[in-house]
């Protein structure tokens, strides 16, 4: 299987941007996903972020704007260059140290290689290709960036061990033939085989049909 990564990117355009944070993070999270952004995505954000921030898969930017006070240092990286411009135009030049168009099956420059203190995937795994073991190749990858003392975290959409209700079994079936999600396969199970291989301490939060994720002390 041939693993492309623009299926799951190219629905972000700037007409669906300016409609992807109440679709989404309003309606979808609620009503589909049972996961509400305020009371569990926006703290899951703040909680983990670090001085030197990396956010990838960066949408709107929603999370960065709602955490603007806290954030030192950051970087973005987006393989759509629609969501890289309509994010980083609501961050500083001070606080905006770099704006890469990348894709995260691909290695990463390595001057970059333990430069961030934490590195957020919120709703990127679910989007990317293939199977969790297949997804691995994107987290070894981004793994790399991060200090030894660095911390993965973000939120996924699952496909497996999960009830979804009438909306989600209906937004799940849309977006996957589609190619906007690559999740029928995705479990908290396979997530914490994925991620255990990479680093020692896991921890996987199950809220609705999301999986709120954390990974440190890489092996």
């Amino acid at each position: 299987m041939t693993l492309s990564t623009h299926d799951g990117v190219k629905v972000y355009t700037p007409v669906s941007l300016k409609l992807y944070d109440w679709w989404v993070l309003n309606i979808s999270n609620s009503y589909a996903w049972q996961c509400d952004t305020n009371k569990y995505l926006i703290p899951h954000f703040k909680n983990h972020l670090g001085d030197r921030h990396m956010d990838i898969g960066v949408g709107t930017g929603f999370y960065l704007k709602k955490s603007i006070s806290y954030i030192k240092e950051i970087s973005l990286t987006d393989l759509n260059l629609h969501s890289l411009e309509h994010t980083k135009k609501y961050l500083s030049d001070d606080k905006l140290i770099n704006c890469l168009q990348h894709d995260v099956f691909q290695p990463f420059s390595n001057k970059l290689n333990g430069s961030y203190n934490s590195i957020s995937l919120f709703y990127l795994l679910h989007c990317l290709p293939g199977t969790m073991d297949d997804k691995k190749k994107a987290i070894e990858n981004i793994s790399y960036l991060l200090t030894e003392k660095g911390v993965l975290y973000g939120a996924t959409i699952l496909g497996q061990g999960v009830k979804h209700n009438i909306f989600g079994k209906k937004l799940m079936s849309i977006y996957n033939k589609k190619g906007i999600f690559c999740n029928y396969s995705d479990s908290a199970d396979s997530l914490e085989g994925m991620l255990s291989s990479l680093f020692h301490d896991i921890s996987i939060h199950v809220q609705g049909t999301v999986a709120l994720f954390t990974a440190k002390n890489k092996k």
